[in-house]
């Protein structure tokens, strides 16, 4: 990439932040001219000058955006609410963006944004850094081969920690529902529980969600999810249940075998020849995947966020100069969203719900 690309970025100082290394990936490039960067907080402003490595500050980012006219723009907030605000901006200046995750709280905004980003023939690529790794392809090639026979299902869960629930979902639960496209393509329909101290959620249990999520319910969710081939997808996030080591990560079950996948950049895969998916009956062995192959040494140094936020900006300006669409895109993050929200769909009306939503809006703010 010979172009080099003037850069801005866009933070919150206690209203999300800077997001994971959206702000601090760019001097990790030669190829980037870190222009500017715009914080509404002073002083948060004043500490992301230096560590972004940015000539000039500004606390309004629409005049930063007039002023400096960058091509790309890192937008770092965590908090989601103001996601489609900044993004839409960036658009109209006819910039390309790299955004945190989740893309926005409700599917009216994700509509938006991509018919703006369309109409300017913009890329916008989402920081799902696990879509970036050769792992997770690797992961894809050997399922496509018949490493672990017939996919028959996928199991994936949240950290299940304080935020278990509705709120491990969306800011966790968004990884793992990208990966599940990733492996099996679109599903077709959605069913799922939502439950709040052993009831099943009714309005009251609707709270404002934090992160600027919006409303959310639930300390229970339990969802499944029909993919192409009879493939079922199954998400579930219990509150305070779980695991050490963690089990945030997804099960890809197979006739012949399982691969299990979490999320990171350059993190190993694991893969169980066993049929019978139990190793205590079958004694078979958990065998490592690396970008390599199975039990094969990883020689990938750039390793976690920073990995994998390099290698999702890399792969923005690959997807600009090639006119093709980012490894995780805009398509891809509305979609985690809607699978989100089908989530509470299905627990609104009471049954099995098809996709794509007919309800773009949050649905726990049409309960009754």
């Amino acid at each position: 990439m010979a172009k080099t690309y003037r850069v801005a970025v866009i933070g919150r100082t206690g209203k999300g932040n800077y997001g994971h290394g959206i702000d601090t990936v760019w001097s990790a490039l030669p190829n980037v001219d870190v222009l500017a960067v715009a914080d509404e907080h002073e002083v948060g402003l004043k500490t992301a000058l230096p560590r972004t490595k940015a000539k000039t500050a500004y606390a309004d980012y629409r005049e930063m955006l007039d002023k400096e006219r960058p091509e790309i723009v890192g937008i770092g907030p965590r908090w989601v609410d103001c996601h489609h605000e900044l993004s839409v901006a960036a658009a109209e200046f006819g910039c390309h963006v790299f955004m945190e995750k989740p893309f926005t709280p409700t599917l009216v905004q994700a509509d938006n944004v991509i018919r703006v980003y369309e109409m300017r023939h913009l890329k916008l690529a989402l920081a799902h850094q696990t879509r970036q790794c050769p792992v997770t392809h690797l992961v894809k090639k050997l399922i496509a081969s018949g490493e672990i026979g017939q996919l028959l299902e996928m199991r994936g869960r949240g950290k299940e920690d304080h935020r278990g629930g509705g709120e491990d979902l969306w800011v966790l639960g968004s990884h793992i529902l990208d990966l599940m496209r990733f492996f099996a393509g679109d599903p077709a329909d959605c069913h799922a529980v939502v439950t709040q101290s052993g009831h099943p959620v009714t309005k009251a249990d609707v709270v404002e969600g934090n992160e600027g999520l919006g409303p959310i319910a639930g300390d229970t969710i339990t969802a499944r999810y029909a993919f192409p081939n009879s493939v079922a997808g199954h998400f579930a996030s219990y509150r305070k249940q779980g695991g050490s080591p963690s089990r945030f990560g997804l099960q890809l079950l197979g006739s012949k075998g399982v691969i299990e996948v979490f999320t990171g950049y350059a993190e190993p895969a694991w893969i169980l020849r066993d049929s019978s998916w139990s190793p205590g009956r079958s004694g078979a062995k958990w065998q490592k995947i690396t970008s390599n192959g199975i039990d094969q040494p990883e020689t990938i140094t750039a390793r976690g966020l920073d990995g994998g936020n390099v290698a999702a900006v890399k792969d923005l300006m690959e997807s600009i100069e090639q006119d093709r669409q980012p490894l995780c895109s805009m398509y891809d993050g509305r979609a985690s969203v809607e699978m989100i929200l089908a989530v509470y769909e299905s627990h609104r009306v009471g049954r099995t719900v098809p996709l794509p939503l007919k309800t773009r809006e949050n649905p726990l703010s049409l309960m009754t």
